[in-house]
């Protein structure tokens, strides 16, 4: 048994002693190495000097080994334009790296964009010890962009140049690469303070306005019939008073065709008499022998005839194929949004045959809980986001919104206060009838450190942002949220004005920490 023991030990030696046997990634650095140090943030590694730097327009991420006189250091700069749709890499231009000042001639080396986009790999080979200054130059075909380092020195040799950098530290950041960064929507952004208007979090409806919509329901029971442009279809556009369909009414009692035709010709006739007894008594009258009042009489009886022979006439062409019959009208302009009937289909009466609704302004009819009504002052605004792509939509009365109204009383049922905002909406993108979850803004304001909603994420119910420590080395950072202003979250503890976070990608980065097999590894130094 202990001969059997000793064996299992042998082989798990070997097999740890394999595992652990170091190898270079695509950066020439063993695997398991951590990153260099940053001076600025004091993230000492033992391996050499790592800067990260800002310009308006780049972001410069450099690491090179200390500088040494007579000693060649390669420098792995890379290069970021800051594209606030997306960080992107420099894949154009030259780098020039030069030594300045303490009394000593200028020295440079230079190097156009590596094979890798966003890399540049130019080799200083210092000749004077000293303090010098540090810069980096980016000429671009619209420009020279330049990043200044500040003061480094230059040691006498290698030797005291290694030992210049600190011990290493424990260091629990999240790496994440800038050839990782360069491939998915990513950027970061200096957390600042701002004015955040408080909110509360509501249900809410998109409809049309009161005044825009309307339901045309039948009058009575009937057959359905085209209008004059045919029967109404879902996206008709329609005016004001336009006929969308006819609707014959239900006949009576034993009638039919035939006897509708009847009374046609029986109107007619009672018409024609009535026209040949006016004429008559007009006659009369030209000799004086009857008295007007007679006329007058005549001339009721003659239109009244008339009017029953329309009538009639009306009836008969209502039930033979004919275009007769109550003729509904849409009271307002907009676009059918709903049908309720086909052509020749039996109604009865109020229901509900078409819907038309003008969309191009909208009601948000939003509903504030009852215990968040006491915070809400004069709502100002809301915010929401639309559709499946989240397209966000801030509204400000006074600017792009109307307040119609903001309740007074809380309903029995629902237990809340409903406020509705008109706003328009002249491309249709919106649609009526949408449930939405919405901001509605209280009308308080407050000054304070803000940061983007997207750069907020969910870490099992913690709210955690991703702070830049360099430019491949992220710290994970819990934060207390406060008010939500649209895309901007109030930050009430956990970062500081001048911190840099990541903005979009966000979520990439996370994930990175946690399964890095996801993500990849991406050097390519």
């Amino acid at each position: 048994m202990n001969e059997l023991k000793r064996l299992l030990v042998a082989w798990a030696v070997v097999v740890i002693t394999a595992g652990c046997t170091p190898h270079e990634d695509d950066h020439g650095h063993p695997h398991g190495a951590e990153p260099a140090q940053d001076e600025a943030h004091g993230h000492g590694h033992g391996g050499g000097v790592s800067v990260t730097h800002f310009s308006e327009r780049t972001e410069l991420f450099v690491e090179y080994a200390p500088l040494a006189k007579g000693e060649g250091s390669a420098f792995a700069a890379h290069l970021t334009h800051l594209d606030p749709q997306g960080f992107r890499a420099v894949a154009e231009g030259k780098l020039i790296v030069t030594l300045t000042g303490g009394g000593f001639p200028d020295e440079q080396a230079e190097a156009a964009v590596s094979a890798t986009p966003g890399i540049f790999r130019p080799v200083l080979k210092p000749q004077h010890a000293g303090q010098r200054r540090l810069l980096l130059r980016l000429e671009l075909p619209d420009g020279v962009i330049t990043h200044d380092l500040g003061t480094v020195t230059v040691h006498a040799d290698r030797k005291s140049a290694e030992a210049s950098l600190p011990a290493e530290e424990d260091d629990s950041t999240i790496a994440f690469t800038k050839e990782q960064q360069w491939k998915i929507p990513f950027a970061t952004q200096t957390v600042a303070e701002r004015t955040v208007r408080e909110s509360v979090f509501v249900t809410a409806t998109l409809r049309p306005g009161t005044d825009r919509e309307a339901i045309i329901a039948a009058p009575a029971p009937g057959l359905m019939r085209g209008g004059p442009g045919g029967f109404p279809q879902i996206g008709d556009t329609v005016r004001a008073g336009q006929v969308l369909a006819y609707l014959s009414p239900k006949l009576g009692g034993a009638a039919d065709v035939a006897t509708l035709r009847l009374e046609v010709e029986r109107a007619h006739i009672a018409a024609e008499q009535a026209r040949v007894d006016r004429e008559r008594l007009e006659g009369l009258l030209g000799l004086e022998a009857i008295p007007e009042k007679r006329v007058r009489d005549a001339l009721a009886r003659e239109r009244m005839a008339e009017a029953e022979l329309d009538a009639a006439r009306q009836r008969l062409a209502t039930f033979s194929g004919g275009s007769g019959g109550i003729a509904l009208k849409s009271p307002v302009a907009g676009q059918v949004v709903m049908v309720g009937a086909t052509p020749g289909a039996a109604v009865v009466e109020g229901q509900s045959l078409a819907h038309v609704a003008d969309i191009r302004r909208l009601w948000l009819e939003a509903r504030i809980a009852e215990s968040d009504v006491a915070r809400v002052t004069t709502p100002d605004g809301a915010f929401f986001a639309a559709g499946a792509e989240g397209v966000p939509v801030t509204l400000e009365v006074g600017r792009n919104a109307r307040l119609v109204a903001f309740g007074g009383m809380v309903d029995a049922t629902t237990r809340t206060v409903p406020a509705i905002f008109e706003f328009d909406n002249p491309e249709g993108r919106l649609r009526a009838g949408m449930n939405l979850q919405a901001g509605i803004y209280t009308g308080r304001k407050t000054q304070t450190l803000a940061v983007p909603a997207s750069a907020v994420i969910d870490d099992g119910g913690t709210s955690v942002v991703l702070v830049l420590r360099e430019g491949e080395a992220f710290e994970r950072r819990v934060i207390t949220p406060g008010p939500r202003d649209g895309d901007w979250i109030a930050v009430q503890a956990g970062l500081e004005a001048g911190e840099r976070i990541v903005t979009l990608g966000a979520y990439q980065v996370r994930l990175a920490a946690t399964t890095p097999a996801a993500i990849g590894h991406g050097h390519a130094h």
